[in-house]
């Protein structure tokens, strides 16, 4: 048996840059094994497998893994899949669409070159201690931008927020695999375990993810999950209304920008991300 799959850039106006996607259409016969070794074996940071098309009520059902595991939700993996299906699979133009992943619908829609998802509505867990950073990573408590504490928020899939004051201070970060691996498992919350490293110098809004998975510390190039948090962060403790760029990718040579357009009011989050898309190449995948 074989099936269509697409390869796409993610978050990006230029071919190999931004965070790489495979995207495999016509996978509701694949078991969820199946899905997990194609994952591991394009070893992408995500894959995705779209289970059911509605082109007529623009709707599809998807399912997304990194190497090691499925995900709830992932905003690089929702704008690309939603690329390849107003572009590849869906006959019809359409604006928007709406996609089921694990925790829901995700409401998507394109304007002009960019693809933009609505996140769902976040959840803030307790503050935690920078103190704590100096003994697994190369951090001072100088080197934090002190307008903002350290904090695990979610929108689907969680990741610790960590204001530090400049670029120079997040270029330099290094962390230790072992410690940071301990420092996780304690202190987070929920299954997902990541840290989101940003600087906000006026409006310039530049981040770095890291995580532990398969035993090895990995950067990703676009994070559009942690964008969504990053986003309900700044709106909850900086202003109500975002509008801006977050860059993502620079210290490892794939360089992304991540759309925000968000707003909060009376308690209600509207937290958007967008992004471009570049097409790279499609084939058939022998299963």
């Amino acid at each position: 048996m074989t099936i269509p799959f697409y390869i796409v850039d993610v978050f990006t106006n230029t071919k190999y840059a931004g965070n790489q996607l495979a995207v495999f259409k016509n996978a509701a016969s694949l078991t969820t094994s199946q899905m997990q070794e194609i994952a591991r074996e394009i070893n992408f940071a995500e894959s995705t497998f779209i289970t059911a098309v509605d082109a007529v009520n623009n709707t599809a059902a998807m399912r997304i893994f990194t190497p090691a595991h499925e995900m709830k939700f992932a905003g690089h993996p929702i704008i690309g899949t939603s690329w390849v299906l107003l572009n590849k699979i869906f006959e019809k133009k359409a604006d928007i669409l709406e996609l089921q992943v694990a925790i829901g619908g995700i409401k998507v829609s394109r304007r002009e070159e960019l693809i933009w998802l609505k996140a769902a509505q976040p959840e803030f867990f307790e503050v935690l201690k920078k103190e704590e950073f100096t003994h697994f990573s190369n951090l001072a408590i100088a080197d934090f931008d002190h307008r903002f504490e350290i904090q695990e928020v979610t929108t689907g899939s969680a990741f610790v927020m960590v204001p530090v004051k400049n670029k120079a201070v997040l270029r330099r970060i290094k962390i230790d695999k072992e410690k940071t691996l301990k420092w996780l498992e304690e202190n987070c919350k929920t299954a997902h375990k990541a840290l989101y490293f940003f600087c906000l110098e006026e409006s310039e809004l530049t981040s770095r993810m890291m995580c532990i998975e398969n035993d090895q510390l990995i950067e990703d190039a676009a994070t559009g999950s942690a964008s969504t948090c990053l986003q309900a962060f700044l709106l909850k403790y900086h202003s109500s209304s975002i509008n801006l760029i977050n860059n993502q990718g620079e210290f490892i040579n794939r360089s992304s920008q991540i759309h925000f357009d968000g707003h909060l009011e009376n308690e209600v989050y509207d937290i958007n991300i967008g992004g471009s898309t570049k097409y790279i190449a499609q084939g058939e995948w022998e299963v």
